[in-house]
């Protein structure tokens, strides 16, 4: 996987807010489930690397 992942990943979590979006209850939560599974994704991938790493 390149960094360019990772990095577009990270930057979900700290884009600024777009004035012109709408804002609805559909729409945080859409955003908060993706948040989510982004987080659970990332610390599944961390974890296997510590785990591949240093448990061997």
């Amino acid at each position: 996987m390149s960094l360019k992942v990772f990095y577009v990943c990270i930057m979900y979590f700290f884009r600024k807010k777009d004035p012109n979006r709408p804002e609805s209850f559909n729409l945080k939560v859409m955003h908060f489930i993706n948040a989510t599974a982004i987080t659970v994704f990332l610390l599944g991938i961390i974890y296997k690397l510590v785990e591949w790493l240093f448990f061997k």
